[in-house]
């Protein structure tokens, strides 16, 4: 409306202005990159100004563009791709184990969890009343330092009043190292999740609640595992070391005679890459991921140590280490032509055919002329002892 009706006519100037401002305004977009290189095609499927689906859009550019395109590394395009497929990793995939978790009990000495955050070389352990179904949750190792120096602090003027002054006024003999770590009040909070939730949503719950350190609990209640917020980031960025990490021995590593010997931990996926196509556990690699798991699925139960368990098309694993709980360290190699047989507890072991005397009796071939008489001698004695009969038939027979 003119300036001029604006000053005669306020009330109707106002209510016009007003719908103005009501009307719809066009959102801005950024402008549509033009060519065909890397970039553009990354920024078109990220805006979506095509039609389809944004996350099929963006695999597609990275398939298509050829190396360095754009001035994208590959290890750029290998962290794009791991953010994709995020979305289809659960916490289950990614989750410490059970009998790998390094927890303490709330009763533990403060003097104690000092040795146990040496040993385990975590900043954060899971805290637990009784089991550790029965959590209580988390100790970070900066709220310990920080209560022990509270502790061993002295003031200003008590300092100056000693013969000998404390370094940085601190006397570390005033801390109570038999203190239990239910009575410092230094214990934070845990996240609880099921193993079903996706890897993705526990980040973004991580961030927003500010706690990296979450127990997977079964249907029951029952603790499964553990995920930090370091075991998800690495699922994009891969494997974060830092200086206090020791190299770990590789988990599955090649002998002299052709022979791996792999951490029962090692997946299935790693022992196929390695060993190759030909080890392929089949349906059985929807149900478990390591080959340890393999190895219980296969036999229905806790292999022992020294026993031998079919392994996929042809190969045998051994078990090499087990406790009670859990096989430690196993050792793959192809079947020898070796027949299964069970032992008394139903246990199925290997035997191997004595070379003497083979699993299927050659055919008899015609014996030469000078050896008719040889012949006919060693039959004659077979006749007198039936025993010796038996006993070469019974090696013969598989």
């Amino acid at each position: 409306m003119p300036e001029s009706n604006s000053q005669t006519r306020p009330a109707e100037a106002a209510t016009s202005s007003g719908e103005s401002r009501n009307l719809p305004v066009p959102i801005a977009r950024p402008m549509q990159p033009e060519g065909d290189g890397f970039f553009a095609r990354l920024m078109r499927a990220l805006f979506a100004w095509r039609d389809g689906p944004t996350r099929a859009d963006i695999e597609v550019v990275l398939q298509a563009a050829g190396p360095g395109e754009g001035g994208v590394s590959p290890e750029e395009r290998t962290m794009i791709r791991n953010i994709l497929a995020l979305r289809g990793r659960r916490i289950d995939d990614v989750m410490v184990p059970r009998g790998d978790i390094v927890a303490v009990q709330q009763d533990i000495a403060i003097g104690e969890l000092v040795r146990v955050f040496e040993k385990a070389g975590h900043s954060r352990l899971p805290v637990y009343n009784d089991t550790l179904d029965d959590p209580a949750g988390m100790v970070h190792i900066r709220d310990l330092i920080a209560f022990m120096a509270a502790q061993a602090s002295l003031s200003p003027e008590k300092n100056l009043k000693r013969k000998k002054p404390r370094p940085a006024g601190l006397d570390l003999g005033a801390i109570n190292l038999a203190m239990q770590l239910s009575a410092t009040n230094i214990t934070r909070p845990i996240l609880f999740v099921p193993p079903s939730m996706p890897a993705i949503d526990l980040l973004a719950k991580m961030q927003a609640t500010r706690i990296h350190l979450a127990l997977v609990v079964d249907e029951y209640g029952g603790t499964d595992g553990l995920v930090s917020m370091e075991d998800i980031v690495e699922q994009i960025v891969g494997e974060i070391a830092d200086e206090h990490d020791v190299d770990e021995k590789p988990s599955i590593v090649r002998q002299p005679d052709g022979s791996y010997v792999a951490d029962a931990r090692a997946s299935l996926e790693d022992a196929t890459r390695l060993i190759g196509a030909e080890f392929d556990a089949g349906d059985a690699a929807r149900e478990v991921d390591t080959v340890g798991g393999y190895m219980m699925s296969q036999v229905g139960r806790l292999p022992l140590r020294g026993e031998l368990v079919p392994g996929p098309k042809g190969f045998e694993i051994e078990v090499l280490d087990a406790d009670p709980r859990r096989i430690k360290r196993v050792r793959i190699h192809r079947n020898k032509g070796r027949a299964i047989e069970r032992d008394r507890e139903g246990r199925r072991r290997y035997s191997t055919p004595d070379a003497a005397s083979p699993a299927i009796a050659p055919a008899a071939a015609e014996p030469a002329p000078g050896d008719a008489a040889k012949s006919d001698s060693t039959k004659s004695e077979s006749a007198k002892s039936p025993a010796s009969a038996t006993d070469a038939n019974a090696a013969r027979r598989p």
